[in-house]
């Protein structure tokens, strides 16, 4: 098994082509926890691929539960494919939940990160804005699926939000939860805060970032076909080509694990 990142949204890969390594949701959360595990926001068991696909993704949060995508996650799952030899590169297909997304992998300047580009499809964004209120906080803001769902808020003071207390309430408003950004709108960027469904606060968030980017773009806030979108972790790039998104960023190779049997069952 290895860990790699993308600005420090890390996640766990095993690779698993036949098929033997079934993972249950108390395996995942205990290889995920921080303390008593490896650590990590999410785990990737990569599989053979089919129709059409190089590989497919099984992808589970921290929380040892099931998401549908991450574009963080199939950026580090892509160049760990690559590392090991799964795929030639530098183009592949990775099969998701939420259907087949195409990723580039390009060299990162050291050789243990990449700089990935990965489509990411054609955002749905809901047509009106919402009103949302937690306590004394009030916000405005877009609902946007990308094969998973996001709730995409306005807030001009990033540094004063409590994620661990207003993210909770938030993701659990919907069934089935919520990711939620924070976004502030500049020229051509986006600052965000992020709380993802199964996870918490998380120092980078791909499909929250093209989210954030699309809400905003819908909302009026910014223009543009490229828009830098700065996480706390670092800084991803956006850009739309016949309305679809593409999410570009690094990817960091941080080792590999040897898991006891114990704690893997």
């Amino acid at each position: 098994m290895a860990k790699h990142h993308g600005l420090g949204n890390d996640f766990l890969v095993l690779v698993d082509l036949d098929g033997r390594f079934p993972l249950s949701a108390g395996t995942v959360a205990r290889l995920c926890d921080r303390r008593r595990g490896i650590g990590a926001d999410g785990l990737m068991r990569v599989m053979a691929g089919d129709n059409g696909c190089d590989l497919r993704m099984e992808l589970r949060n921290a929380d040892g539960g099931e998401a549908e995508v991450s574009g963080n996650g199939i950026r580090c799952l892509a160049q760990a494919a690559i590392w090991d030899g799964l795929v030639r590169g530098p183009d592949l297909v990775v099969g998701t939940v939420a259907g087949p997304r195409a990723v580039h992998v390009g060299p990162g300047g050291r050789p243990e990160v990449a700089r990935v580009r990965v489509g990411m499809g054609v955002p749905a964004v809901s047509p009106a804005d919402e009103e949302v209120a937690v306590e004394d906080r009030h916000w405005r803001g877009r609902f946007v699926q990308l094969g998973n769902p996001h709730l995409v808020l306005v807030e001009a003071e990033l540094g004063s939000l409590d994620l661990g207390r207003l993210g909770p309430a938030i993701e659990a408003s919907r069934s089935g939860g919520l990711n939620v950004e924070w976004a502030r709108p500049g020229r051509q960027a986006l600052t965000i805060r992020v709380w993802e469904r199964g996870v918490g606060e998380t120092l980078a968030c791909g499909s929250g970032s093209v989210a954030a980017a699309a809400a905003a773009g819908a909302m009026g806030l910014v223009a543009g076909d490229r828009l830098t979108v700065h996480n706390p972790g670092g800084d991803l790039q956006v850009e739309w080509s016949g309305g679809e998104a593409y999410l570009e960023g690094p990817a960091e190779r941080v080792g590999v694990v040897e898991v006891e049997v114990e704690l893997a069952s």
